[in-house]
């Protein structure tokens, strides 16, 4: 007993966050860590000088972030002397392994490292000091293989104690926060991976306690060999098999008074909590029972067997004499009390000959309150009348290892002492005036037989392995057996008397088993608080899945439905959290508008750009950005001015005031974007052209003016800017649309995108507000805008989520920078038209907009050719054509006898049929011309006669072709009299509803099987999805419930009475688009645009037209109707466009996050706090995007995993949106634009010269090529301007990095055809940098707002022998000027450098990094230098 209650109480546990353990069903995982040495020094010389001794450990505990809570054990090392701290560097060797296993796997799951020094002070007196500690990551996004090689990993130690975790102030990512201080030249050596060889010690070795690989484990055998470490590759010891029988249980002073007294306790605190019972405050013992489960020190080996106690005088009711006179002869000492007996015996096959090896007996009763009035209990037992279930006595028996089979008898303890469940059990008597003899029985005995059984399971090391995965399945479904139970089993579940009901049984483990039954369970509450019905039922769940009972009702349980408890309760998890940073919807396209000065519009008036007319030629009313917009669509739909010519005058494009001002600025620029549903628009490259009353005017930032290039490079400054012209008119707009381009111009955004003209990199992009182009009964409007262009630049994808990483919280974006890159100017209008009525007739006009198709029409036969394409017309009056001329086949067959003496070369060349026949006429009028000829006359007479022959053979062909194509052919125009054609005009993602009125033409029913031919269209096969539809579109036609009768993958089915109509109802729906135009100009960008079209003005020629086929069949087989669908696709709306970059051949995994709801145009209105469910679809099938709820008022993220292509490869998709259930009409539509690059990852140093090469292909033919960077003052070329690429040669392009702060982000670079402006190759350049160690640190002041800097003076000692010259660099040439930007200095000798330090406008802290590099670029040293702007 001894061994036994040491390793318990050195073993206690402190379980997870109550969060956390409700995490059910998660596999277990197990660690391996090995901590090797510690480097740097630890204290201060102070503290050293104040000890005498000085000895190290260190000590390990996890620690969960989310919710600050340490929990498990801390596990320390051993004390290692600091007798190596002489070495240099100081280093500590520990060496040591431990171990853990785990089911909380979430990233926020960490191991606090801490270093612990212990000293002797002078006084003899011990003293213990932390020194600092680690945050161990255990849990990566990418997580190692199992097989794999563990790799040393360097720990960084931070100053403090890791009590400081428990501050409100330390939020995640820890290691990032502002309060945390790293250690210089200190961290720990450390090697993490997983341990699958622990899985089958899992029993043996609770959850989340750390254990060292020294540390003996009962139950596991010793190492082989010198290593000691027993857990590396676990070996078990042999298991015995013990039999327990003639165990009943003996309570004082009686059983009778000890439960009166135990009721009269449990009401009366009841009461005094203010908890009602059902009947009047009753309650009553339902049931006692006994777990019985073993125990070695640490946690419960196995699963606790639960049996039923009933008290002597039912035993004696139930069963014969036999048992009865057994257990009174056991008990004859025991002064005629009653007793509680099991009256059958117990096997344990999982007892280990070791000395912390116990058996642990816990007696538990359940009460509950009599449903009846009359206080009895029912005939069945009902959650509703179970009140609760505690636990009233528990022994332990530690058997002798040389004992084989015996008699026991163990006093019973209980009260606050701690027990191996870990919870709280009913008090005993007082034993202050009691003998050690009394106070050994007054709570209670228990008394057995025991016996060791002779055989003894083969496979030892197999049946804790199966033992643990039982268990876990029984974790997940109540009804999974564990173990098989053996022979001796079946026989007590045969002596087991009837319960009092079948959901009793399935309470038969009650919380309180909750900690033998899984350590990963939080230790239970106190069983006499008060508890709800609805807590109840739950704790009852949870019993059910983590334990079993051993009496026959377990296998009669009922399903979990019917305890009330929902079936899907393991569904109920925290919310996702992505392991990504989310980006803000609007972010890319933040548009600060701001009106231009009046100094501003002037000069750009007398800059020379067109004046834009209204339609009378007058000049165009102007209004302000800033005004409110007031908005009524009652008066955009009555204008009289039904066209709307929307008028952009790109303007100037200047340099932001916050932009870099060393950074070269683009010498053209190019846009794009794409307006309401025309194609995506491309402008030709403009020419920034600088303007001469920059710096004598007050127009702020306007720099530069746009001026079109001609296709020569040649541009005019006398015509600035550039316009582009868009008519939305009746022609243009269906049927109905045009108050959806209302509602499009009072609440898109026009997306721009700006672009260098030269090296094709994205410069930013700008938003517009529409709104101010609403005409509202106004001739025409115009708005000029100052807009902000921005850059979003998005750093490497850090593997920490920031915020509430359990959901929650809102998880702020990280990684995602903007910058103002500079400002566009432009001007919008809107010019009114007035549109008359088209003379072309209504064939030109687009058809009827109706949602209901009906048959009627094509029943009847209007009479025609049998060879006509298409069948009969809506015309009645036909016209005879020859057959030649309306059927290409017989035409061909025809000519094949005419063309008999041609050659094959001229027969080729003869391609179209009526061309050829022709030429043949021709041929036979010039015979006749020559005919009045002597010499021709025979020739003439022959041609006639070979005529005739022709003409003779001709009929015989066409009436055997004839007689072959009859019966095709009247069954074709047969079939096209039951045919229905109708024209949709289809949105991408908006789903088209029409409803097919069929008939049923004959005197009999049918069952018509309706067959699709095209996955876009669909029936309607839900009623509730129906009736939406009809309300959304305003049909009043009737709706059926249960309209179709469906089998399996069969065609559905549709009953039709006799001459019968009715309403189908379809949804055609297309998530798929055509080839996009592009919307960066990769290839030769064109400066003409073809505007004129052919067709009708709503169809867009660039999209093909799609065709759908419905039949309508009976169940004989015969055709009734057929509907056949032209589907014409329509260019969409695109709410938002997003550009990324990224490495070729791999996935890219992002997060978008949405807008507040109601902020969204075109969402539903709800009730306040009501939040409709977002639901995504994707253009492209090989995208994975899916976004999930994260609970109510949370943020909402749409996750997109794209895989990427070769480079330059670029792909582009729509993301769709919706809001609706039914996926009908989108809220917003994105457009996603991924650009391939090459990945290069390059490791630096801040302010530091690295170089590399890159390998160059030349292509087909030579071009004269440039390379341009994105960061040209971080990243340069050789060559740097522009030089030859060979055809299918290979050079070499040298590449220099310098970046100026640290941390990874990307630089882009581009390989450009200067001729043609084509992308030839591309690269992402991926930086890793780390800052440099900085020597000397320096502190100054200035004044803030000043208009005068600072000159200031550093030395520099050059440490060599010899003459060496220096570079000067900075992180800051904004704030920081060198006198000279290189210097040289003899060996030996002092430098003084000259520094000028820019005033600054603003107060506040800046720290400036001075890198002093030698001639190659390396750095020698780095200083510091804070100024302080006051």
């Amino acid at each position: 007993m001894d061994e036994w209650q040491k390793a318990f109480t050195q073993n206690t546990l402190v379980p997870p966050h109550p969060q956390r353990a409700r995490q059910l069903g998660k596999e277990s995982i197990a660690f391996q860590c090995v901590l090797k040495w510690l480097d740097g020094p630890l204290l201060k010389q102070g503290i050293l000088d104040m000890w005498s001794e000085f000895e190290c450990h260190l000590r390990v505990s996890l620690f969960d972030v989310t919710y600050r809570h340490f929990f498990g054990r801390t596990w320390r090392t051993t004390v290692k002397p600091t007798y190596q701290l002489s070495r240099q560097p100081p280093r500590i060797v520990f060496s040591e392994p431990f171990y853990f296993h785990t089911t909380v796997s979430h990233p926020n799951i960490v191991a606090v490292v801490e270093v612990v020094a212990e000293g002797r002070k002078r006084d003899d007196t011990l003293q213990a000091l932390s020194c600092g500690f680690g945050i161990l990551r255990i849990f990566g996004h990418k997580p190692e293989s199992p097989t794999s090689a563990a790799q040393d990993k360097r720990l960084r130690l931070y100053h403090g104690t890791p009590r400081a975790l428990l501050h409100p102030l330390l939020q995640d990512p820890i290691e990032q926060n502002k309060h945390m201080t790293l250690m210089e030249n200190c961290s720990l050596q450390y090697t993490l991976k997983p341990h699958p060889p622990l899985e089958p010690a899992f029993h043996l070795i609770p959850e989340n306690l750390l254990v060292s690989g020294l540390q003996q484990i009962p139950g596991l055998l010793p190492p082989h060999g010198d290593t000691g470490d027993a857990l590396r590759k676990p070996r078990f010891q042999k298991p015995t098999t013990w039999h327990l029988d003639d165990l009943f249980f003996t309570l004082y002073p009686s059983l009778e008074k000890f439960e009166e007294e135990l009721l009269e306790l449990l009401i009366s605190d009841r009461f005094r909590e203010g908890v009602s019972l059902v009947d009047s405050g009753t309650l009553e013992v339902l049931e006692r029972r006994l777990h019985v489960c073993v125990h070695n020190g640490l946690g419960f080996v196995h699963r606790p067997q639960v049996v039923v106690l009933v008290p002597e005088t039912d035993l004696a009711l139930t069963r014969t004499a036999s048992i009865s006179r057994r257990v009174s002869a056991s008990s004859k000492n025991s002064s005629g009390n009653q007793v509680l007996v099991l009256r059958s015996h117990l096997r344990l096959p999982e007892m280990v000959s070791h000395a912390a090896f116990a058996i642990v007996f816990q007696l538990e009763y359940v009460f509950s309150s009599p449903s009846g009035v009359d206080g009895s209990a029912g005939s069945t037992t009902s959650l509703s009348n179970l009140a609760c279930m505690h636990m009233v006595r528990w022994a332990v028996w530690n058997p002798e290892l040389e004992a084989a089979s015996g008699k026991v008898t163990l006093p019973l303890q209980g009260g606050v002492q701690l027990n191996p469940s870990r919870c709280l059990v009913y008090k005993v008597p007082s034993a202050s005036m009691s003998s050690e003899e009394v106070k050994q029985v007054e709570s209670g005995t228990i008394q057995f037989q025991f016996s060791l059984s002779s055989d003894t399971p083969t496979e030892h090391a197999g049946g804790p392995k199966a033992g643990r995965r039982s268990s876990r399945k029984a974790a997940v479904s109540p009804s999974a057996p564990g173990t098989p139970a053996p022979a001796q089993d079946l026989a007590a579940i045969q002596d087991s008397p009837v319960g009092p009901g079948l959901s009793l049984s399935q309470l038969a483990a009650s919380s309180q088993s909750l900690a033998p039954g899984s350590s990963s369970k939080p230790p239970p509450q106190p069983q006499d608080s008060p508890q709800s019905q609805e807590g109840l039922q739950i704790q009852t769940q949870e019993s059910v899945l983590e334990s079993r009972v051993s009496h026959l009702e377990v296998d009669l349980s009922q399903p979990a439905s019917a305890l009330g408890t929902p079936t899907a309760e393991h569904l109920q998890e925290l919310p996702f959290t992505p392991l990504h940073a989310p980006i803000v919807v609007g972010a890319q396209t933040r548009s600060s508008r701001s009106q231009l000065s009046r100094a501003a519009m002037a000069l750009l008036q007398s800059s020379g750009f067109p004046e834009i007319l209204d339609a009378r030629q007058q000049p165009v009313e102007v209004v302000s950005p800033v005004d409110p917009v007031r908005f009524s669509p009652q008066k955009e739909e009555s204008d009289c001015l039904q066209g709307n010519e929307i008028v952009l005058q790109f303007l100037a494009f200047s340099r932001a005031a916050q932009d870099c001002p060393g950074a070269p600025w683009p010498q053209a620029v190019y846009l794009t974007f794409q307006f309401y549903r025309f194609p995506p628009e491309t402008t030709p490259r403009l020419q920034l052209v600088k303007l001469d009353e920059t710096g004598t005017s007050s127009s702020g930032s306007l720099s530069h003016i746009l001026v079109p290039i001609n296709k020569d490079g040649s541009f005019d400054a006398g015509s600035p800017g550039f316009q582009l012209r868009y008519m939305v008119d009746p022609a243009f707009l269906k049927p109905g649309e045009r108050h959806w381009f209302t509602h499009y111009l009072a609440a898109q955004t026009l997306q721009v995108d700006v672009w260098d003209g030269d090296s094709l990199l994205l410069i930013g992009s700008a938003g517009i507000r529409m709104k101010h182009l609403l005409r509202q009964g106004r001739p025409a409007v115009q708005v000029s805008h100052e807009l902000e262009v921005v850059a979003t630049e998005y750093e490497q994808d850090t593997m920490v989520a920031s915020g509430d990483v359990a959901g929650f919280g809102s998880i702020k974006p990280i990684g995602v920078h903007t910058v103002v890159k500079g400002r566009l100017h432009l001007t919008l209008a809107n010019v009114g038209h007035s549109c008359e009525p088209r003379a072309r007739g209504s064939s030109s006009l687009p058809p009827s907009r109706s949602r209901v198709i009906s048959n009627d029409g094509a029943s009847l036969f209007s009479g025609g050719s049998l060879l006509t394409p298409g069948g009969p017309g809506r015309k009645r009056v036909v016209q005879a054509q020859k057959l030649a001329d309306v059927d290409s086949e017989l035409a061909a067959m025809l000519l094949t006898h005419t063309r008999a003496g041609q050659g094959p070369q001229a027969a080729g060349q003869e391609a179209d049929a009526v061309h050829r026949r022709k030429l043949a006429r021709m041929r036979l009028v010039r015979l006749q011309e020559s005919g009045g000829e002597p010499d021709s006359r025979r020739i003439n007479l022959l041609a006639q006669h070979n005529v005739r022959a022709q003409h003779s053979r001709d009929m015989q062909v066409i009436d055997a072709y004839r007689e072959r194509t009859k019966a095709d052919s009247i069954s074709s125009v047969l079939s096209q009299a039951i045919t229905t054609h109708h024209t949709l005009y289809a949105t991408l993602g908006t789903a088209e509803f029409f409803e097919f009125a069929l008939k049923n033409p004959h005197n009999t029913q049918h069952t018509v099987a309706i067959e699709l031919d095209s996955p876009e269209l669909s029936i309607v096969l839900d009623s509730q999805e129906w009736r939406y539809f009809k309300e959304a579109t305003g049909l009043h036609t009737p709706l059926e419930e249960d309209m179709f009768h469906l089998r399996g993958g069969l065609a559905p089915q549709l009953y039709l009475r006799p001459r019968e109509t009715a309403h189908i109802p379809f949804k055609y729906q297309s998530f798929s688009m055509g080839p996009l135009a592009p919307t960066q100009a990769l290839a030769e960008m064109s400066s003409e645009k073809d505007t004129e079209s052919s067709g009708p003005l709503w169809k867009c020629s660039a999209m093909p037209t799609k065709h759908a086929k419905v039949l309508f069949r009976a169940e004989s087989g015969r055709l009734i109707a057929v509907l056949c669908l032209t589907v014409e696709p329509q260019p969409h709306v695109v709410d938002q466009v997003f550009r990324f970059y990224h490495p070729e051949l791999t996935f890219l995994k992002k997060a978008i996050r949405l807008p507040p709801w109601h902020t969204l145009p075109g969402a539903p209105v709800g009730m306040p706090g009501e939040e409709p469910p977002v639901h995504v679809r994707c253009s492209d099938p090989n995208v994975i995007c899916e976004a999930q709820s994260v609970g109510p008022g949370e943020p909402r993220d749409v996750f997109l995993k794209v895989a990427s292509g070769p480079s330059p490869e670029s792909k582009d998709f729509f993301v769709i949106i919706y809001a609706d259930r039914w996926l009908a009409v989108p809220v917003q539509t994105w457009q996603v634009c991924l650009h391939s690059l090459q990945r290069v990852d390059v490791s630096c140093v801040a302010g530091q010269l690295t170089r590399l090469s890159l390998v160059l292909r030349g292509t087909q033919t030579v071009r004269k090529v440039r390379a341009f960077s994105s960061h040209p003052q971080e990243l340069k070329t050789d060559p740097a301007g522009v030089f030859v690429l060979p055809p299918h040669g290979v050079q070499d392009l040298h590449v220099s990095v310098r970046p100026r702060k640290a941390g990874n982000r990307f630089v882009h670079l581009n390989l450009v055809d200067m001729d043609y402006h084509q992308l030839v190759a591309s690269w992402l350049v991926c930086l890793s940098c780390r800052q440099p160690l900085i020597s000397k640190a320096f502190e100054i002041t200035m004044a803030a707002g000043g208009e005068k800097g600072a000159n200031k003076r550093i030395t520099y000692t050059n440490p060599y022998p010899s003459r060496r010259t220096y570079h000067l660099h900075t992180d800051r040439p904004d704030l920081l000027h060198f006198k000279e930007d290189s210097f040289q200095v003899a060996g030996g000798e002092t430098y003084t450098i000259g520094l000028r330090f820019v005033p600054s406008g603003s107060a506040g802290q800046e720290e400036i990094l001075i890198h002093i590099n030698d001639h190659e670029g390396k750095n020698e040293e780095t200083f510091c230098v804070k100024v302080l702007y006051q």
